[in-house]
Formats: C-alpha cells, sequence, structure tokens
C-alpha cells in the first residue's frame, strides 16, 4: 500500500508468471500472498524434523486455486463432535510447553547435564574411587561434589519447567461457553473438542481455531486484537458467512460440514468449504480467528472449532524451548579434553615410571615399607593385596587420576553459575535499560549464556513493535501537483482538533494531527473553486478507501466523545486522523456503506465494493455509491503501480509535479502513497458489478478473479495527489543501528510486513541508506528464484570488484566501497528454505551489507537463523515482540524479548528481555563486552589455578618413588578450592571492568574483541598452560633444593608449597585485576590471610598428621625467604611478557584503557584509527 521512490541503484530481480500465483480465497484478505509455509499434516508432528519452507505447493498452481482432495482435508461436523471425531481423534484443546514430566526429568535433565564433558570426567572418577583398590579418598566424599553440582543445576531447571507447568495448567483449566446439547455450558478449554460451537464474549481470549457462524454485529463483523499472535495491536475484522450469521445456536439446531485443509504453520492463510442449508460456501483467512486473539468491540460471536490444542497454528509456530549453551562453554569442553589427555600424560608419566621401579627393585619388595609383601607384626605372617606387576601399574594409573583429578576443576562450574547472578543482578539493575514508558525493567530469564551477549555477530530484528512503535503520523501532502509539506504547519499549542456533533454530543478524533494552513483553508472552501474540489477528492479518498473502522469511546467530559480509529494497517489510521483533521470525519462503517462528515455535513456513500491491497497489485480500491447519484472509484497505493494506471493523456504535467513530490518526500524517509480516483460510468459499473458478484461467489480461484476484475477497473485514473506519512520510530533507533554496524555486527530484519513498508523502515532507522545498491528478489518459482539468486551474485561480485574490495592490497582497502542491500520476499523463500538454494541465498546475503525479508511467516524467520547458523561459527541474536517471533527467537544463540504494551509470548520465550530496542546497544556494547571478558578471563583463571596445584603433586610424586603419597595436609587439599582460592575470582567475574561504560558506547569498535575471541582462544589457553608448568615447577624445586640435605619433615614442607601456592595464584590474580574496590582487595588479601590461619589451625591439632609443624619451619628466615623467591621468580616472567606485549603489540582494548587512563581526550578521539578492521569470520 505504501512505497518509496525506487533509488536509481536499485536492482529488482523479479519473475512474476500468472501461472503460478499465489493467492488466498478470500476478499477481506490482506495476506493474499502469505501461503509461504508448508502443510504439516498429522502424520507428520513430532516425526519428522522441521521444515522452514516448503514446496510442496510450488507446482503450477496453489491450494487456493483448486479444490481440496479427499486426502488432504479434514472433515468437521458443526454440533457434532462425535461424529468429527469418529473416524479420526483430532487433538483436545490441551496444550502443553514443559520440557519435563515426572516420569522423564530425572533421565532427561542427567543427559542434558552430561553434555558438559566434565561431569562425565567427574562420574568416572566417582565411580573408580568406590573400588577398594583405589579408593584414595572416602567413597562418600568422591561422590559428593559432583552430586552437588549435579543436584543444584536440576533443582533450578525443575523450578523453571515448574513455572511453565504452572501457566500451562492455567491456560488448560480456563473456562469457555461451549454448546451442549443445545445449551451453552461451562467448559474448561483443555476438554474442548474439535466440531464444538462455542460462545466468545466481548475482550474474552479464543481458547482454539474457529471458523465464524454470527456475530453480535447484523453484518456478521467480529473485531480481533492479535497482540499475542503478532504483537500487533491493532484491531482486525474478521467474518461470519452472510448465509449463518443470523443463525443463534442457542435457538436453533445448526448442523453442516466443514471441510478444510490439514493443520499447518500458515497463521495468514485458510482454506476450507462449508456445506450448510445445501449451499457450499468457500471460507478463507477472513472467516477464522486464532487461539491467543482477543474479541473487542463485538458482544459476542459464535464459532465450530476446526483446530485445536497443539494442532492451532499459534502452537505449531512454537517450535518449543531449546536447551541453550553458552559458545564459551561449548569451546571450553575442548579445553577439558585437553586438559584431560594432559591429566592422562601425567598419569602415564607416573605409572610408567612406576614400572620402571617396581623392576628394579622387585627383589626388595618382600622388605620395603611400602611395597612389601608380608606382614611380620604378628606372629602369624600375613600377605598385603599386592597384585602383581602389571595390575600395580594399572592401579597405579588409576590412583594417579583419583590424586591428580582436580586438573579438571568441578569448582568451576559453580563459579561460573554464581558469576553468572552476579552480572545478572548488575543488568537488571542497570537504569539506562529501564523502560520508563511501559515500567519495565531488564529481565535475564537464563543465566547460562551471559557471556554469549559479547560476541554477537549477527542481529535478527522484527519490525513492527520491535523498531518502530507501531505509531503513524500524517507530515505532508501533494495535490494535484501542489506540495503542502507543511512549512506553514500550524503547531500544536495553537491547532485545535475538528469535532462534529452528533445526537448532542460531540465527536472528536482521539489523535491530533498537525495541519498546514493553506491546505485546511482549502479544504474549507468545498467544490467552488478548482483547487477546492481537488481537495475536496483527495480528503475524501482518504476518508474512504481503507477498512478502518470508527470506534465511539469516552473522555473525561461527559458531553464529548472520542473517535478511534481501528484497523489493520497504522498507515490507514494515519490517513483517517489526517482528513478528520481537514475536516473529512468518518462516523460509520458496515458492510454496506459509510457515513463521513464534510465540514458539518453529514453524507452517506455506499459500498458498492471494495478490492483490498495485495502484494501483486500494491493498491487498493473502493467504489463508492456518491449522494449526487454518481459512482466513483477511489484507489490508492505504491507509486510504482498507481502511475502505471493513469490517465496519462491529460495532466502530465500534475503526475510530473506529483512524481519530483513523492522523490522529497521518500528522501525524508517518509512513507509515500499515491492517490487517484475517477467516475464510472452506468455501463462500466454494470459490468463491474456482475463480474465481482461471479468472482465473490466462486469456490475455485477466487482471489485470482477478485485481482483481475480489480485490474479491469483501477485504470485510466486521474492523479489526485501523494501523501506522506512518517512511521514512528522507537526512540534511539537509527543510532542504536549505526553503533551495531560500527561495532561489526550485521543487522537483518525479519518482518510479516509487506516489501515496500518493509523498504521505508529500513530508510527510517538509516539501516538502508542511499548509497546503497539494492537487490530486490521477488520469484514465483524455483527456478525463477534459483536464476535470481545467481544474477544477484554475479552482480554483487561485480560491485564489490569496482569498489577494489577483492583487491588485497593498502590503496584499495581504502576505496569508496559500495554497500549492498539485499530485500527478499516470504515466497521466495518458500523454494530457497530446506533447498540447495540455502547454499546460494547465504553466498549473496553475506556479501551484502542489509538483508531485509519480507513477508516470512514465523517459521521462515526461524529458518533464516538457521540458516546462518548452519553455515557460520559467528553468534546469532534475534529480537521481537510478538508471537510470530517465538520460533526465531529461540531459534537464534541469543533471544531477546520486547516487554510493554505488546503481546507476552516473545518474552516468555526468550533469553532476555527489555523494553526498547535502543536497549540492545548498552546490553551487548557494555554488559556483553564486561560479561565475556569476565568470563574469559575466569575460566582460563581456573584452569591456571587448579594445574598449579597438580603440578607440585606430580613433581612431589617423581621424588618419592611414585608412591602417590601426597605433601600437602589432605585438609589443605580440600580448602585449597573452597576458601584459600574461591572468592577473588568470583568477585573478579562479577566486579572486574576493563574499560569505563562511556569508552565502550562512544567507540563501539572495542566489541570486536568478542568477534575476535581475544579473551578466551587456543593460544591464550597454552600460553596459560606453559606459564602454569613454569610457576609449578618453580614452587616446588626452591624449596626442595633451599632444604636439600636438612631434616625438614613433609609435614613441614608441604605447609611452605601450599602458602607458596596460594600467595602465588592470588598475586597472579592481583597482577591482571584493572578495577580495583574494596571487595576485591577483602577478598584477594583476606584469601591469603585465611589460608595463614587455616594452615596454623591445623596444623594446631594433635590428632593430624603435620603437628605443630608450621610453627617450627615458621621460625626460620630461609621459609620467609622461600616465600618471596618462589614469589619473584614464578610471576616475573609473566610480567615481562605482559610488558612487552602491551607496548609493542597491543589490542584495542588496550589502547583504550591507556587512553582512558592516561592520554589526552583530543588525542582518544583518534583511537578508532589504530583499531584492528573487523572482517567476517570464515564460513565452516
Amino acid at each position: 500500500m505504501d512505497s518509496r521512490n525506487p533509488a536509481e541503484n536499485s536492482i529488482h530481480v523479479e519473475s512474476l508468471h500468472a501461472s503460478s500465483q499465489r493467492s488466498i480465497s478470500s476478499n477481506h484478505s490482506r495476506h493474499s500472498n502469505a501461503n509461504s509455509i508448508g502443510e504439516v499434516g498429522l502424520v507428520d508432528l513430532g516425526s519428522k524434523p522441521v521444515r522452514y519452507g516448503s514446496r510442496a505447493e510450488s507446482e503450477a498452481f496453489s491450494i487456493s486455486q483448486k479444490e481440496i482432495n479427499e486426502e488432504d482435508a479434514r472433515f468437521v461436523h458443526i454440533a457434532d463432535p462425535g461424529k468429527t471425531n469418529e473416524r479420526f481423534v483430532f487433538a483436545r484443546n490441551s496444550i502443553r510447553t514443559g520440557k519435563y514430566s515426572i516420569f522423564t526429568f530425572i533421565p532427561r535433565n542427567l543427559f542434558e547435564q552430561f553434555h558438559r564433558v566434565a561431569y562425565i570426567y567427574f562420574l568416572i572418577i566417582a565411580v573408580l574411587n568406590q573400588l577398594p583398590q583405589l579408593a584414595v579418598f572416602g567413597r562418600g566424599v568422591s561422590i559428593l561434589p559432583l552430586a552437588f553440582v549435579l543436584l543444584v543445576t536440576a533443582v533450578k531447571d525443575a523450578f523453571e519447567d515448574y513455572r511453565r507447568h504452572r501457566s500451562d495448567r492455567i491456560e488448560n483449566n480456563r473456562l469457555a461457553s461451549v454448546l451442549v446439547n443445545n445449551q451453552l455450558q461451562p467448559k474448561k478449554w483443555k476438554d474442548i473438542q474439535v466440531g464444538e460451537i462455542i460462545k466468545i464474549q466481548a475482550s474474552e481470549t479464543i481458547p482454539c481455531d474457529m471458523v465464524l457462524l454470527s456475530t453480535s454485529d447484523p453484518t456478521g463483523v467480529a473485531y480481533v486484537q492479535t497482540i499475542n499472535l503478532d504483537g500487533e495491536s491493532n484491531l482486525k475484522t474478521r467474518y461470519a458467512k452472510q448465509e449463518t450469521l443470523s443463525m443463534l445456536p442457542e435457538k436453533e439446531k445448526i448442523s453442516g460440514l466443514i471441510r478444510c485443509e490439514k493443520p499447518n504453520r500458515n497463521i495468514y492463510g485458510f482454506q476450507a468449504n462449508m456445506e450448510i442449508d445445501g449451499k457450499r460456501l468457500s471460507l478463507g483467512p477472513s472467516n477464522i480467528v486464532l487461539r491467543g486473539c482477543e474479541l473487542k468491540n463485538t458482544a459476542w460471536a459464535f464459532g465450530v472449532v476446526v483446530y485445536a490444542g497443539q494442532e492451532t497454528k499459534v502452537m505449531l509456530n512454537s517450535s518449543g524451548a531449546p536447551s541453550k549453551r553458552s559458545k564459551l562453554e561449548t569451546r571450553m569442553n575442548v579445553e577439558i579434553i585437553m586438559l584431560s589427555l594432559f591429566l592422562v600424560a601425567l598419569c602415564t608419566v607416573v605409572s610408567v615410571c612406576a614400572a620402571v621401579w617396581l623392576r628394579r627393585h622387585k627383589d626388595e619388595l618382600n622388605y620395603l615399607p611400602f611395597y612389601r609383601k608380608k606382614d611380620f607384626s604378628d606372629g602369624k605372617v600375613e600377605d598385603y593385596n599386592y597384585y602383581g606387576w602389571v595390575l600395580e601399574i594399572f592401579f597405579t594409573f588409576l590412583m594417579s587420576v583419583i590424586v591428580f583429578q582436580i586438573m579438571i576443576p568441578i569448582s568451576l562450574y559453580i563459579s561460573m553459575e554464581l558469576v553468572r547472578v552476579g552480572q545478572a543482578y548488575f543488568m537488571i539493575n542497570d537504569t539506562q535499560l529501564y523502560d520508563e514508558a511501559s515500567n519495565s525493567r531488564f529481565q535475564c530469564r537464563a543465566l547460562n549464556i551471559n557471556e554469549d551477549l559479547g560476541q554477537v555477530k549477527y542481529v535478527f530484528s522484527d519490525k513492527t513493535g520491535t523498531l518502530t512503535e507501531n505509531k503513524m503520523e500524517f507530515q505532508c501532502a501533494s495535490i494535484w501537483g501542489v506540495d503542502y509539506s507543511g512549512e506553514k504547519a500550524i503547531s500544536e499549542t495553537e491547532q485545535v482538533g475538528y469535532s462534529v456533533q452528533v445526537d448532542g454530543k460531540i465527536l472528536t478524533p482521539k489523535m491530533k494531527v498537525k495541519t498546514e494552513k493553506e491546505l485546511l483553508q482549502l479544504s474549507k472552501i468545498g467544490k467552488e473553486t478548482n483547487e477546492g474540489k481537488h481537495v475536496h477528492d483527495f480528503f475524501l479518498a482518504l476518508a474512504a478507501c481503507n477498512t478502518i473502522v470508527p470506534l465511539i469511546t469516552d473522555s473525561s467530559d461527559p458531553n464529548v466523545k472520542l473517535i478511534d480509529y481501528q484497523g489493520e494497517s497504522p498507515d490507514e489510521q494515519a490517513l483517517v486522523y489526517a482528513a478528520s483533521a481537514y475536516g473529512f470525519v468518518l462516523i460509520e462503517r458496515t458492510s454496506g456503506h459509510i457515513v463521513i462528515d464534510i465540514q458539518g455535513q453529514r453524507q452517506r456513500f455506499n459500498v458498492l465494493g471494495l478490492h483490498e491491497f495485495d502484494s501483486e497489485r500494491k493498491r487498493m480500491s473502493v467504489i463508492l455509491g456518491c449522494p449526487d447519484k454518481t459512482v466513483k472509484v477511489f484507489v490508492k497505493g505504491a507509486d510504482t503501480t498507481m502511475f502505471s494506471v493513469t490517465d496519462k493523456s491529460s495532466n502530465l504535467n500534475v503526475i510530473r509535479a506529483t512524481e519530483g513530490h513523492l522523490h522529497a518526500f521518500s528522501s525524508l524517509g517518509l512513507r509515500t502513497l499515491v492517490v487517484g480516483m475517477r467516475e464510472l460510468s452506468s455501463p462500466e459499473f454494470e459490468q463491474w458489478h456482475a463480474s465481482f458478484e461471479a468472482a465473490n461467489t466462486a469456490l475455485i480461484g477466487r482471489a485470482a478473479l477478485l485481482r483481475k476484475i480489480a485490474r479491469n477497473i483501477e485504470n485510466n485514473l486521474s492523479i489526485l495527489g501523494a501523501s506522506g506519512i512518517e512511521d514512528k520510530l522507537q526512540n534511539g533507533v537509527p543510532e542504536a543501528i549505526e553503533s551495531l554496524r560500527t561495532a561489526g555486527i550485521k543487522v537483518w530484519v525479519l518482518t510479516g510486513d509487506k516489501q515496500e513498508t518493509a523498504i521505508s523502515i529500513g530508510y527510517s532507522s538509516k539501516l538502508l541508506t542511499r548509497k546503497m545498491t539494492q537487490i530486490i528478489i521477488n520469484s514465483n518459482s524455483k527456478e525463477s528464484c534459483r536464476r535470481s539468486l545467481e544474477e544477484s551474485i554475479v552482480m554483487s561480485k561485480k560491485l564489490m570488484t569496482v569498489s577494489g574490495v577483492e583487491n588485497n592490497t593498502e590503496e584499495s582497502s581504502r576505496a569508496s566501497v559500495t554497500p549492498v542491500a539485499l530485500i527478499i520476499d516470504g515466497t521466495s523463500l518458500v523454494y530457497v528454505l530446506d533447498s540447495e538454494l540455502e547454499e546460494k541465498l547465504f553466498e549473496l546475503a553475506s556479501r551484502c551489507s542489509v538483508v531485509l525479508c519480507c513477508r516470512v511467516a514465523p517459521l521462515q524467520k526461524a529458518g533464516i537463523v538457521a540458516l546462518v547458523k548452519k553455515r557460520t561459527s559467528d553468534m546469532t541474536l534475534a529480537i521481537g515482540d510478538g508471537a510470530n517471533d517465538v520460533s526465531m527467537i529461540q531459534m537464534a544463540d541469543v533471544g531477546v524479548g520486547i516487554s510493554g504494551q505488546e503481546g507476552r509470548q516473545a518474552v516468555m520465550a526468550s533469553d532476555f528481555a527489555m523494553g526498547q530496542f535502543r536497549f540492545l546497544v548498552p546490553l551487548l556494547l557494555v554488559h556483553g563486552h564486561y560479561n565475556y571478558q569476565r568470563m574469559g578471563y575466569m575460566i582460563l583463571y581456573n584452569f591456571y589455578r587448579n594445574a598449579v596445584f597438580v603440578l607440585v603433586l606430580f613433581w612431589y610424586v617423581l621424588f618419592t618413588a611414585f608412591t602417590l603419597t601426597t605433601s600437602i595436609n589432605e585438609w589443605s587439599s580440600m580448602l585449597y578450592s573452597i576458601i584459600y582460592t574461591a572468592l577473588p575470582t568470583i568477585v573478579v567475574g562479577i566486579l572486574d571492568k576493563d574499560l569505563s561504560r562511556r569508552t565502550l558506547l562512544k567507540y563501539p569498535q572495542l566489541y570486536g574483541a568478542g568477534h575476535r575471541q581475544e579473551c578466551y582462544n587456543s593460544k591464550l589457553f597454552w600460553l596459560t598452560m606453559t606459564d602454569t608448568l613454569w610457576q609449578s615447577a618453580v614452587v616446588f624445586f626452591v624449596p626442595l633444593f633451599a632444604y636439600w640435605g636438612s631434616t625438614i619433615d613433609v609435614s613441614s614442607i608441604g605447609d611452605l608449597w601450599t602458602l607458596a601456592i596460594v600467595i602465588l595464584v592470588n598475586l597472579h590474580l592481583a597482577m591482571d585485576v584493572i578495577r580495583w574496590s574494596w571487595l576485591t582487595h577483602a577478598v584477594i588479601w583476606g584469601c591469603i590471610f585465611a589460608t595463614w590461619i587455616c594452615v596454623i589451625i591445623i596444623d594446631a591439632l594433635p590428632f593430624l598428621v603435620g603437628y605443630w609443624a608450621i610453627f617450627e619451619i615458621a621460625k626460620t628466615r630461609l621459609f620467609w625467604l622461600c616465600l618471596l623467591g618462589i614469589t619473584i621468580a614464578a610471576l616475573l616472567p609473566r610480567f615481562v611478557v605482559k610488558f612487552i606485549y602491551q607496548y609493542y603489540r597491543p589490542c584495542d582494548v588496550q589502547i583504550a584503557r591507556e587512553a582512558e587512563k592516561f592520554g589526552d581526550p583530543r588525542e582518544f578521539a583518534n583511537v578508532q584509527i589504530e583499531m584492528n578492521p573487523i572482517v567476517d569470520r570464515p564460513r565452516r
């Protein structure tokens, strides 16, 4: 309906063949081209992988152009559920969104948890420790750590699933009025069956998909709100058939048969026939109301259930809540496997060395203290459990695994969960993520993917309610070649809203519109002058050529009523409000006439016919019988199609002037519409009316016939003018998109709106620019789609070659790059998704700066996300606000729901929820950066912390005949990961900040650190392990050589090693802390102090081994020299490497940090010049 003057560099790749046109058999539907989602029969549900596009109906004709086959049909006997379910038992209306049941919770939850490789490792360790030959630690104690972690996670998952089940239970137990034995009775939603008749009262939610039979409106109209379905708050019109609208099921028995298509995911399409009273009627999307909609401004409505429960369209479009795991944690599994292999290597070294030692001392085993075979302590000689040389080696290997088990840190998972909770706390309490308009705070609904926010490469966004507020404002008009663009607009303070008086009440439009003084004066003149006549016809067209319904509502003044214009299109609302501001007030609409108050005079126009907008004609028209007995057709639509049906033999100057004004409006980012009209002669009207009536009652190909008739009547038009409408964006959307793109994030918009609307919002949000070359793909067959993609790929390559992008020279990298925008519709995606064309689409999309997908159904949105996920390792984020975004949100690595005025389903399915799209910038660029940086460092630090401890034990084993005895007290070993070193890493993981918030927002390029995986990668892992090896060697060998030849006992040197390790790992952490706080100081120095206290207490207990050891060794000067020497020698190489790296090869973050700390702000302004270029990562 709206369009933008196409840019000179747009490339349209279209293939529209009449033989493959798609339509829906209803003249009431706006979605004549929307059946782009494949059908899913009952046999398909749950048994086949999800298909995001369908090619089943791509042969020849669409399903709306042919009869429904017996095999493809569902037979619903009206008011007879028993007979309906006699042959096939259709699903009842119960729904289930929970993941678990009582019986499946334990096995399924354990299965999901054991996706963590470390859990499998600790399970094996716990099992090995149960064997008597390998019981290094207590059997029960070895199970407790793993059991505790599993239990905590299971309780969290159980609570989350309990909330889902509770929501399901509330939903299933809601009551509806169902006709049973010719009487209305309350019935729980879960017990409703297909074939039953339901009565819905005003403001009630529709419990299932049902075909309307009758409504309280005498014309059979019902108004529904689809917030929970598509996120739009505008009222939609649905209709009962003329043959049933007078029937009242309460008073008379209704019988008939509905033959409809099987359950499918297409929320925009419905194909059925109804046989009643010997007549066969066609049913379309305008005759069905879907589960989740609300009945508004209609007292009551009767309908018959055709789909229930899991077979309803909204439930079929819900792909279920997947289990999401962070990319960092998935990558961590690789390092855990590496550490496991390293652990195996250590154990192999110990067992091989033990084997060599046993062979050398095989003759002494009977008398050696540890290996002796005989026990001579009593009079009777007894054998120890000695299993022979081979088994002893094997047991030595397994015991080594048990002793060195903390090489894989199970405490890391607990620390990660605690850090994520702390990070979530700060995100939730961030005042810059609070939306005052909706009074909604940021919600963190999934704690396990916080760090993924710092690595997002693709953002997939819905349009309506996500980028926009879904509020249109009329800005300017061009009428008969004259531009009324608002230079003389009346200010809002001076403006007085136009009002009319009806039945003693004053009616005034609910929304005020800024008016232009000159145009307002002309509108009051009437038809006395030529200018006045053109203005009169223009605003009459705006007030009449629409499907808007005026609703009268109360105001604070009892004598004043408000006119609230409701309709499916926000554009139409804006135009009708504009017409009312200029004195053309739409007061009443029925299916047969409209009443318009024109400058105080009420005039009735008979609506003789209405051709609604469709994506092929890209215009709509209304045929009006005027009070002066003339018949006129008013048409409005996109400029590309309107100028092709105008009468160019006259008023050529008006057409050229209007074209120029359209270009000017488009340059301002306004949505444009062209308005035209012509008067019909009596023969023309009679011919049109006969054809219209015949097509309107056709059972086969009705929509195609209506389109043909519309084309015949919409020609030789006289151009009245054009309008400019501003699509009200949410605050900060253009700036947010610009920041995201500067950060190297690709923004794709996936919307169910038509192509022109998507392009318009692309310009408004600065996603599209005039410098971009647009590639538009609209194909109606697989072959034409293939050709379009191939031609577009060639074109994009040429553009990149011309721009110098493909040459790897410094000069070419500075050459001007011609950005490319891909615009593709849902019909084309039918042939692309789930086919070999996916690869071509991805190749083309990867070359484009912007991708806009129009007229896409919910599951196609998920298919687009899956397309990218399958072919790249980059992180994806989806953001939306309606139920049609749920599948996309759940498919993406990170799902964000917009909370506020729209429906709640997107929020309930999301990982994070917030009130405005612009909050995505601080969420990703600030919190995402912090979360990724902190978590990446914490994982590496935990690997280092535990590996140092294990390697010290390993060095000791090599000097004690490989007996796997430990010098470090068992209590200290247990407390090492609990008290000695646990808290500092958690606090730093929550509080540390490498850069200020202001810097991160000012320089979005800094977000590229996450794309380049600067905080966690294989190189850092191996550098950390190398450093760990050095530090462990220093810790062990410095005291060993210092006390070589002395009489120091094992407990004393063990205390020295314990204190040295704890001091070392805490100082290591302190070296990397960037932002110190009192809490950071408290935990780091407090843990060192707590370690001293614990060692003193342990050695002061006489019943433990090593009584008074610390007191003896601490008396010597050598002890303190060893602690100082270990600290300096161990940390010096790390300090030197960090200095050299940061001085000679600093990364962006380090440059920004230095500039933030020491630099002049004027110098800091040029930091981005030095930053690493943002490049795409290689595809999989």
